[in-house]
């Protein structure tokens, strides 16, 4: 079980840019707000090589536009750049044209700091449901071979519980790796970072984690955020509280998690534990 290669994840966005504060900070004023992420991702970096890890970094186009110093750290030191998207919109709340206008924008940005051709899509919030199954044939089109951008359990923001539990092939051809869960019962039960690993101690994290690598013979894979490592962020105080409870939840706490998280397990990235084909050739000119 400890020999198994799982995929760790990064969604790198900046901590004024996540849905929950969407409604009480606008994009109009992005621009104005220092940044904080680049540093944060820098010192992930940091960690992950003190660890020999190796990690997916679903990026917005907007912050490598901002960091492109990081986008080129994480490609020299052997990480799979993919992208998260422009500016972290829903893929819910777009149509198809400006849903293609947005991929295809950050894709490009991303290719053309990297050098590298980017094959991973992450969408936004997990924001991929029966509403919206054309954005497979979006991706496709635009060259992605993967999506990892369903969750399959029941929350108040997003959520697929009755969609496959694991790596499979799309009918447009596209592989959706859906976020980990374990069954309790008959429901599925999140497993897979973000919110779930800083409020829960790490022991009881760990023991979740080896329920699904025990039961399942699939990977198991991991996501998280930069900001989450920063607990000296601003905070959001027109938030509402429910939203302010899970962003800042035991921020202080995330650094040492994610550490013994490495050592207990083997990381790499989706493209290596998944079997996914090479997902770091030059980009065409």
């Amino acid at each position: 079980m400890r020999d198994r290669l799982n995929a760790m994840t990064v969604d790198v966005e900046d901590y004024f840019q996540v849905s929950a504060f969407e409604d009480v900070i606008k994009k109009s004023d992005w621009d104005s707000i220092a940044l904080r992420v680049g540093e944060n991702t820098h010192r992930l970096l940091d960690i992950f090589a003190e660890h020999g890890t190796t990690s997916t970094f679903f990026t917005l186009g907007w912050v490598a536009k901002r960091c492109p110093d990081v986008i080129k750290r994480i490609v020299a030191e052997g990480h799979e750049l993919a992208s998260h998207g422009l500016e972290h919109q829903r893929a819910t709340t777009m149509s198809q044209d400006t849903f293609y206008a947005d991929v295809s924008e950050s894709k490009k940005i991303l290719e053309d700091i990297s050098g590298v051709s980017v094959k991973g899509y992450r969408a936004p919030s997990f924001s991929v449901n029966d509403s919206n199954t054309w954005i497979y044939s979006v991706i496709k089109e635009l060259g992605f071979t993967y999506s990892s951008s369903t969750y399959p359990i029941e929350h108040d923001l997003y959520g697929v519980p009755h969609w496959p539990r694991f790596k499979y092939v799309r009918p447009e051809g596209i592989v959706e790796i859906p976020i980990p869960t374990i069954r309790h019962g008959e429901k599925n039960v999140g497993i897979g970072g973000g919110g779930y690993f800083r409020l829960y101690p790490y022991w009881l994290s760990k023991r979740r984690i080896e329920k699904f690598m025990r039961s399942e013979d699939a990977p198991y894979s991991f996501y998280f955020h930069p900001w989450e490592i920063d607990s000296e962020q601003p905070v959001i105080k027109d938030a509402p509280l429910k939203s302010r409870f899970r962003h800042y939840i035991n921020l202080s706490r995330m650094e040492g998690k994610l550490v013994c998280l490495l050592k207990d397990y083997r990381w790499g990235t989706m493209s290596e534990a998944y079997g996914l084909s090479e997902a770091r050739e030059v980009a065409e000119a």
